[in-house]
């Protein structure tokens, strides 16, 4: 009698399950926001079917992080903020909820500043009508959310140089919230610099009161907030293996 061969090989010997991934989003109350999260989700799991994919909120919407994490009980976990620079949330907030879960969890960096980033700006200013104007008479400005955190004013000033170098024309970041400039006063600093053409790029992850109000202040074109654009999707599974890999060093250095 021939004994046929398993291809399933012992449980001892299969290959864990890779932590999971957990996007955290802010939660808003536009609907609009929560589909375009969950939209690009499916975008992380058909990039990386093998990592499991989770979404929690800071606040507004269900789930909330907490809930994730308790969900999630005592496995490792890699926290990847939906939030474009440092600020209260990725500083206070969201450590301070894996603190409190049981879940083993490892805190990756915010998506901004990355030239991936910038791929997705300059893509959706595309879409909206950017290019066929003289370089000497256009511009952009930036629209972010705003923060008191210098350092999340920093962040957005970073990636404001870094369209600008790609783009080629002056850009200006401006808030809609916390700190100046707002979008107003962007305009009105290009157009005494000669600028005609100004365009406006929605630094925001999904559409919202604070994109809309910056769409709305825009003398020319007006880009779509990031959403679900690839680079998002990559960007968010970059940024999970770079949290990993550094929580790995240490566990190299003292083998």
């Amino acid at each position: 009698m021939t004994r046929k061969l398993s291809l399933v090989p012992p449980a001892a010997t299969r290959r864990p399950a890779p932590p999971a991934l957990v996007v955290v989003a802010h939660g808003s109350r536009d609907p609009r926001a929560l589909s375009t999260v969950r939209a690009l989700l499916d975008r992380v799991r058909a990039l990386r079917p093998d990592v499991p994919a989770h979404l929690g909120h800071i606040e507004l919407n269900a789930p909330l992080l907490p809930d994730t994490l308790a969900a999630l009980e005592d496995r490792e976990a890699v926290l990847v903020p939906l939030l474009l620079s440092r600020g209260y949330h990725v500083k206070q907030d969201i450590p301070e909820m894996a603190a409190a879960s049981p879940a083993r969890t490892h805190l990756a960096a915010p998506l901004g500043p990355h030239p991936l980033l910038v791929d997705a700006l300059q893509d959706r200013l595309t879409e909206a009508g950017w290019g066929g104007t003289p370089r000497r008479t256009s511009a952009v400005i930036l629209a972010a959310a705003g923060s008191r955190d210098p350092h999340a004013k920093s962040d957005t000033g970073r990636t404001a140089h870094l369209l600008a170098a790609r783009l080629g024309v002056p850009v200006i970041p401006a808030y809609a919230s916390a700190t100046t400039p707002t979008v107003q006063e962007a305009v009105r600093t290009l157009l005494a610099r000669g600028r005609r053409h100004i365009a406006l790029a929605s630094y925001f992850t999904a559409p919202g009161r604070f994109a809309t109000e910056c769409a709305q202040a825009a003398p020319w074109i007006a880009a779509a907030p990031l959403g679900t654009h690839p680079s998002m999707a990559r960007l968010l599974l970059h940024r999970y293996d770079e949290a990993l890999a550094t929580a790995a060093e240490p566990a190299l250095a003292s083998a």
